[in-house]
C-alpha cells in the first residue's frame, strides 16, 4: 500500500489556515510598532525649539531658532569655531521675518522671510541675512545674502541656553540681541514708521466712504428706510464720490419717485465708472438700461 507523509497529504484548508496565521502575526507586528511609536514619551530636546516676536510701529518681526545649551562646553572658538559660518543655532535655519521693509545695520533689506548666519569672530562678528529662507550651513550661497554687516560683541552675565532678544524698542526701531554663554551680539534695526502709518491713514481715509455705501445699499435692498438710506449715501458721497454709491443714489431716489435726480446720480456713475473693470464688465448695461427707463417715466 503506498503511504504518504504527513507533510504531503493535501489538506484543502491547511494552506488558508497558514496564509490567516501568516496574516494574524503581520497584522500584531504592525499593532505593537504602531502602539510603541504612539507611547513614545514627549521629552525635552538638546535644542528645543523657540520663537520671538516683536512689534515695531507697525511691523511685525519674528525669529524663530533652536536654542542649545552650554553644558559646561566651550561654546565660542569651541563648539562655534572663530571665523567659520554658523547657522546661528541648532538643527534648522533660524530664520527673521517681518512684514514690512526694514533696515538691517543700515542695509536695506525688504518684507520678507531670511536665514539667519553669523561669523563669529575674536574681536567682531558678521551677520548676514539670505534670502533663501531655509538654507542650512552646507546649501548656503554667497550669492543670496540680502544683508551682510559686521558687529562688535559685548560681555554679559552667564546665560545658558542661546536667546534671540528684541530690546530698546521704539516706534522707529528695536535691537535683535543675540545672547549664549556670556555674550551679546547685538543689531540695530530700524523702520520708516512715520511712512507706513500716513499710508494707513490714507487708505483708511480712501475706503472710509464704504460702511456708509454698504450700510445704504442694505437698506435699499431690504426693504428699509430709504430716507435713512439716503442719508448714508450722501454721507459716502461726500467722502469719496465713486461709481458704487452714486449708482446706490439714483436707485434710492428712484423708488422715492425722485426721477430726475435718479437719473442726475446714474449718470454721474456712468462718468465715473468709465474705465472700471466691474462697472463696464458687469453694471455698464443696468445702469443704461434704468436711464432709459426713468427718461421714458419722466
Amino acid at each position: 500500500m503506498r503511504r504518504h507523509h504527513w507533510f504531503s497529504v493535501p489538506y484543502p484548508g491547511l494552506a488558508a489556515s497558514v496564509a490567516c496565521a501568516i496574516s494574524l502575526t503581520a497584522a500584531l507586528t504592525l499593532t505593537r510598532s504602531s502602539a510603541l511609536a504612539q507611547s513614545a514619551p514627549d521629552l525635552p530636546q538638546p535644542s528645543p525649539k523657540a520663537r520671538v516676536e516683536q512689534r515695531v510701529g507697525v511691523t511685525d518681526f519674528t525669529v524663530d531658532y533652536s536654542s542649545p545649551g552650554v553644558k559646561s562646553r566651550v561654546i565660542w572658538g569651541g563648539l562655534v569655531p572663530y571665523d567659520h559660518l554658523w547657522r546661528s543655532g541648532a538643527n534648522a535655519a533660524t530664520k527673521l521675518t517681518a512684514s514690512r521693509d526694514f533696515h538691517f545695520a543700515g542695509a536695506a533689506v525688504p518684507a520678507g522671510a531670511y536665514s539667519l548666519f553669523t561669523i563669529p569672530g575674536k574681536s567682531s562678528w558678521t551677520v548676514i541675512l539670505n534670502k533663501n529662507a531655509t538654507a542650512t550651513t552646507a546649501e548656503y550661497n554667497e550669492q543670496n545674502d540680502i544683508a551682510r554687516v559686521t558687529v562688535t560683541p559685548t560681555a554679559i552675565a552667564e546665560r545658558e541656553r542661546l536667546a534671540f532678544l528684541f530690546s530698546n524698542t521704539t516706534d522707529d526701531s528695536t535691537r535683535l540681541d543675540l545672547e549664549w554663554a556670556k555674550l551679546r551680539v547685538s543689531i540695530p534695526i530700524q523702520v520708516d514708521t512715520h511712512t507706513y502709518a500716513l499710508g494707513n491713514i490714507q487708505k483708511a481715509v480712501d475706503d472710509a466712504w464704504r460702511p456708509h455705501f454698504a450700510s445704504a445699499r442694505w437698506l435699499l435692498e431690504n426693504g428699509g428706510d430709504l430716507q435713512v438710506a439716503l442719508g448714508y449715501i450722501d454721507t459716502s458721497i461726500g467722502i469719496k464720490p465713486t461709481w458704487w454709491n452714486n449708482w446706490v443714489k439714483a436707485q434710492i431716489l428712484a423708488k422715492q419717485g425722485h426721477t430726475a435726480d435718479a437719473i442726475a446720480a446714474a449718470e454721474q456713475a456712468q462718468t465715473l465708472g468709465k474705465g472700471d473693470a466691474v462697472f463696464e464688465g458687469v453694471f455698464k448695461e443696468d445702469v443704461a438700461k434704468a436711464i432709459a427707463d426713468w427718461k421714458k417715466k419722466s
